[in-house]
């Protein structure tokens, strides 16, 4: 029986790993969380997806990560 518990605490372990995305607890006064979820809400995105828009958004402006190459569209119809 441990053994079968062990092997599946390892499985389980092992697929956190291979996730792409990483878990942590955030803390956040109620104030700015009433104003990130409003903000979430106004763009029909969840609240952990908003907050992952914000941090995006923060690290590129830095210059901590690469800025998504944009699309440039030419309008030779004009």
């Amino acid at each position: 029986m441990r053994e079968r518990f062990i092997n599946k605490y390892l499985i389980v372990a092992k697929k956190e790993k291979e996730s792409a995305v990483k878990s942590f607890v955030l803390r956040v006064d109620p104030e700015m969380m009433e104003a990130i979820e409003k903000w979430a809400a106004d763009e029909f995105r969840s609240t952990n997806g908003q907050i992952q828009y914000i941090l995006d958004q923060a690290l590129r402006k830095a210059g901590r990560i690469k800025k998504k190459k944009e699309t440039r569209i030419d309008n030779n119809d004009e």
